[in-house]
C-alpha cells in the first residue's frame, strides 16, 4: 500500500494537459520501436502520447485499418463513435472523424461532442442492427480507468462488442503498415469532415437511459425510494445518471459533477497512481466515506464500463461478491430468460459464481480473460450473463434479448439498487447469505515483474509442464491452459483443486505476470497457493532458461 493511497494526489501529479495534447499531433511515432507499434490487447490499443505511444499516427492508421476492414466485411451501416472524458480522447475523437469522413463511412458522435460510454456505443449498435440489412459497428476512444496521460481505441463490430482477436490482429497488421505509409491514410480537415454528410450527431443519451426499464426493474426502484449516491469519477456517465434520475424519479444524487481531464479530484489508488478504478478500496474512499448518507452508492469508471458497489453496512463490495450476488438474483428474478442459458464467467473469476450458478440448475462458461469471450454467447442468447473478476458484467435484458454485449457499468449499478429494491436486502448481506450456503471464498491477485522473455515462456506452458500431483495439501484435479468453456488458449496456466486454484497469466500491457488465487478453506491456505503458484511459476522460468 503506497503511503499516499486513498488521499488527494498532491500538485506534482498533476499532468500538463496542453503539453500532452501538443504531443499528440506532433509525435511522429517509430514503427520500428515495438513499444510505439499499435499493439491490441484484450480490448483495443492504449498508450500514451508522452510515450509516443498513442498520437494522432496511431488513431489515424488504426481508423483507416477499421475502415477498411469493415468495407471488405461488407458492413455498410454507420459507425457509431464514443469517447470518455480523459484528455487524449477529444483529440482521437477529432482524428477519427476525419478519418472516417475521408473514406465516407457514415459516423455518428454525440451532440455537443458529449462524452459516450462503453456499453452506450454497444447497445446504439445492437439497437440499430435489428432487422436491417446495412449493419453498423463502432469505434470507442477510451483507456478505461487508466491514469490521466492515457489515451486508448477499440473497435466493436456489428454484434455489438469487443473486437475477437482474429479481427484485432487484422487492424493491428494493418494499423502498423500505415504507421509506416501515412500517405495511405484518407482524410478530410476536421472543417470539412464536420461539414460533410458523413459525420452526424446522435442522441445516445435518450435512446440508452429510455430503454433501461427493459433490462433493470426501474418501477420498483423508483417506488421504493431508495436513497443513491452516484460518483461517475469525473467520466462519460455524468449525462446519463443525470438523465436516468429525471426518467425514472429516482432518489439518486450525484455526490460529483466534476469533470477534469487531470483527475486531481480522485482519491490515489493503492499504489499511489492516479487511476479511476471504481473497485478500489483507496480510489473510491470519497464514496465509502459517504455510506451514512445513502443506502446504496454506485461509481463507474471513465468509459462506465466497469462498476463500483457500496452499501451503507458494507462499504465497497468486492467484484466477485457482487458478481455472485447478482448471479443468484438474477437467475431467480428474470423469468423470460431462456432456460438452458449458461453463466459466462473468465477463469479468474471466483467459483463462488460456479456454486450459485449450479444450485439454480445453470451451466456455467468458464473463459479466458476478455469480455469478448461472451459477445457470442450473449447476442445468441446462450449466455444469459458474463462477468468478470474485474468488475466488469453484462447481462440479457428481461425478455431475452441481449442488451449490451460489452461491459456495462451502469445496468449492474441499477441492478444493486433493484435487488434492495426487491427483496430488502443489502447487496453485502446478500452474499454473507450465499456463504453460509455455499463455503467461505479467500481470494486474492498478485503482481510480481517479469521480462518479455519470461512472460512469453508463461504463455507457452503445457499442462505436462507441471509435474507435482499436489497443491497446498491437495491433489490436483485439473492443470488447463485452455479455457474449459470455449477451448481458447487462457495464455497461462490454471491449476485447480477441490476447495482451490490459482490462475498464472502475463499482463499484456505491463512488464508484470498475474497470479490469481482462491481458497475455501480459509486464509492460510490461500497463502500456502499462492506460494506454491509463485514457486511453480519460477520454476517454469528457470526450465524456459529466462
Amino acid at each position: 500500500m503506497h503511503p499516499l493511497a486513498g488521499q488527494t494526489p498532491p500538485e506534482s501529479y498533476r499532468v500538463n494537459i496542453p503539453r500532452l495534447v501538443t504531443q499528440y499531433f506532433t509525435t511522429t511515432p517509430d514503427p520500428e520501436d515495438p513499444a510505439q507499434r499499435v499493439a491490441f490487447g484484450t480490448s483495443g490499443h492504449r498508450g500514451s502520447a508522452a510515450h509516443g505511444s498513442f498520437t494522432d499516427r496511431h488513431v489515424a492508421a488504426i481508423v483507416q485499418a477499421v475502415c477498411e476492414y469493415r468495407c471488405s466485411q461488407g458492413i455498410r451501416g454507420p459507425l457509431f463513435v464514443g469517447m470518455d472524458t480523459h484528455a487524449l480522447s477529444e483529440p482521437a475523437l477529432v482524428t477519427a472523424l476525419e478519418v472516417l469522413a475521408g473514406n465516407e463511412v457514415h459516423c455518428r458522435y454525440q451532440q455537443g461532442l458529449g462524452y459516450t460510454p462503453t456499453p452506450v456505443v454497444s447497445h446504439a449498435i445492437l439497437s440499430h442492427n435489428r432487422g436491417v440489412q446495412a449493419l453498423a459497428d463502432g469505434l470507442v476512444i477510451t483507456p478505461s480507468h487508466n491514469p490521466p496521460q492515457d489515451g486508448g481505441i477499440k473497435y466493436n463490430p456489428p454484434h455489438g462488442g469487443p473486437a475477437g482477436t482474429g479481427v484485432t490482429a487484422a487492424i493491428e497488421a494493418r494499423a502498423n503498415e500505415l504507421l509506416s505509409r501515412p500517405q495511405d491514410i484518407r482524410r478530410l480537415p476536421w472543417a470539412r469532415a464536420m461539414a460533410s454528410s458523413f459525420c452526424q450527431p446522435f442522441d445516445f443519451v435518450a435512446l440508452y437511459v429510455e430503454g433501461l426499464d427493459t433490462v433493470v426493474d426501474m418501477a420498483r426502484i423508483g417506488q421504493a425510494r431508495i436513497p443513491i449516491g452516484v460518483d461517475p469519477l469525473g467520466g462519460s456517465s455524468l449525462a446519463y445518471w443525470e438523465r436516468i434520475a429525471e426518467v425514472y424519479g429516482l432518489d439518486l444524487h450525484l455526490v460529483s459533477r466534476m469533470v477534469d481531464p487531470t483527475f486531481m479530484f480522485m482519491a490515489l489508488d493503492s499504489d499511489g497512481v492516479i487511476r479511476m478504478d471504481c473497485s478500489s478500496l483507496a480510489a473510491m474512499g470519497p464514496l465509502v466515506g459517504l455510506r451514512d448518507r445513502f443506502a446504496l452508492g454506485i461509481g463507474n469508471d471513465p468509459d462506465a464500463d466497469r462498476h463500483g458497489i457500496v452499501t451503507a453496512r458494507h462499504g465497497l463490495l468486492s467484484p466477485n461478491h457482487y458478481l455472485a450476488v447478482a448471479v443468484d438474483y438474477l437467475l431467480a428474478h428474470r423469468p423470460g430468460w431462456p432456460p438452458q442459458a449458461r453463466i459466462g464467467k473468465t477463469l479468474v473469476t471466483s467459483s463462488m459464481v460456479d456454486r450459485v450458478a449450479v444450485a439454480h440448475g445453470r451451466q456455467v462458461e468458464e473463459t479466458p480473460v476478455g469480455f469478448k469471450w461472451f459477445v457470442d454467447g450473449l447476442l445468441a442468447g446462450t449466455l444469459c450473463f458474463g462477468g468478470e473478476e474485474s468488475a466488469g458484467a453484462s447481462f440479457l435484458a428481461m425478455d431475452g434479448r441481449p442488451w449490451s454485449t460489452d461491459k456495462d457499468g451502469i445496468i449492474l449499478g441499477l441492478l444493486a439498487a433493484e435487488i434492495l429494491a426487491v427483496t430488502g436486502m443489502d447487496p453485502g448481506d446478500a452474499y454473507l447469505a450465499l456463504e453460509r450456503r455455499h463455503g467461505v471464498s479467500c481470494y486474492r491477485r498478485l503482481d510480481a515483474p517479469a521480462s518479455r522473455a519470461q512472460k512469453a515462456a508463461l504463455a507457452r506452458l503445457r499442462p505436462d509442464d507441471v509435474s507435482t500431483r499436489e497443491l497446498a495439501g491437495e491433489p490436483i484435479e485439473a492443470v488447463l491452459t485452455h479455457a474449459p468453456g470455449n477451448g481458447a488458449a487462457i495464455g497461462g496456466l490454471k491449476v485447480v483443486t477441490r476447495n482451490g486454484w490459482f490462475a498464472a497469466r502475463p499482463s499484456g500491457t505491463e512488464e508484470i505476470y498475474k497470479i490469481y488465487a482462491e481458497s475455501f478453506q480459509g486464509e492460510e491456505h490461500l497463502a500456502r497457493l499462492l506460494e506454491e503458484a509463485q514457486t511453480l511459476v519460477a520454476a517454469a522460468f528457470a526450465q524456459a532458461g529466462v
